[in-house]
């Protein structure tokens, strides 16, 4: 595992398997995660075999922000290529979470700033996200970043 700061401020990285609980359990810290998720031990086998699966994917991290020993922050982000927008890439932010104990302190911010230097990096012309509309806290944070409700989003759950 990499070196920490000592100094509270959050080293930004990518997410190592040692990491998998405290991201499940940020995962399930809110009203609507603890209803889909399972932050119970032993972990879930599904768990393991998703993260191995975005581990070894290229175009798929997840960014962790720790403090200390903390994981203090969390996202996924998927690189995908277009044919639209001239052949692009985007980047899909997925799973945006901030440790209850670190909300409120601009982490989740720089986090996502960091996120937006990563897509920029790798060439996205395009960043996007979906946020619950019962989080509408979530969605006025997005906005403040400059994201736009520019699509009206639809899931179907299998």
């Amino acid at each position: 595992m990499p070196a920490t700061m000592d100094t509270g401020q959050p080293l930004f990285r990518e997410a190592v398997a040692a990491d998998l609980p405290q991201l499940v359990s940020m995962l399930a810290d809110d009203d609507l995660g603890a209803r889909r998720e399972d932050a119970s031990q032993p972990l879930n086998q599904a768990y393991h075999a998703a993260f191995e699966a975005i581990d070894n994917d290229p175009n798929n991290m997840i960014m962790v922000a720790e403090i200390g020993q903390t994981l203090a922050a969390m996202l996924q982000l998927t690189f995908i290529p277009y044919l639209t927008h001239i052949g692009s890439w985007r980047c899909l932010i997925e799973g945006v979470r901030v440790n209850s104990a670190y909300r409120g302190k601009q982490l989740g911010r720089r986090l996502l700033q960091s996120a937006i230097v990563a897509a920029r990096g790798r060439g996205c012309r395009i960043v996007q996200l979906t946020s619950d509309k019962q989080r509408p806290r979530a969605l006025r944070f997005y906005e403040s970043l400059g994201f736009e409700a520019t699509h009206e989003g639809f899931k179907l759950k299998l």
